[in-house]
């Protein structure tokens, strides 16, 4: 089982759940992700039935990071509604990953202005 996709579906799971709405696109968008990476459908549901303590995130390499912290910024504007509770938990979860938590804010604004890897560079280079 690839733990580090696991790690990434519950913590979007729980960030969907953060507005009380599951929102459809967010659950597409979910099972999206673990199809793309050959993860179970089933495991998905019961992690959606039963999401899993966050725990530590430390270990992961900068691009698995990266990865987990832009996954959770797609999701969040996926159903085109911004909500507080939704940036709150964003920032819990880059504090985790070893960011400061003004990255969330950055990357909300800057998300559409730059490319993936040019976020990625400012956001290792002024967030860490």
């Amino acid at each position: 089982m690839d733990i580090v996709t696991k790690k990434q579906l519950n913590i979007l799971i729980q960030l969907a759940e953060a507005d009380k709405h599951f929102a459809k696109v967010e659950r597409e968008m979910i099972y999206k992700i673990a199809r793309d990476r050959n993860f179970s459908e089933d495991t998905v549901n019961e992690l959606i039935r039963n999401p899993e303590p966050i725990g530590s995130l430390g270990a992961l390499s900068d691009d698995q990071k990266f990865l987990y912290l832009n996954g959770c910024i797609e999701l969040i504007f996926a159903d085109q509604k911004l909500f507080e509770s939704e940036l709150i938990f964003c920032r819990g979860v880059a504090i985790k990953l070893g960011f400061k938590k003004s990255v969330v804010d950055f990357m909300v604004t800057e998300r559409e202005k730059m490319t993936k890897e040019q976020l990625k560079k400012r956001i290792f280079a002024e967030y860490v």
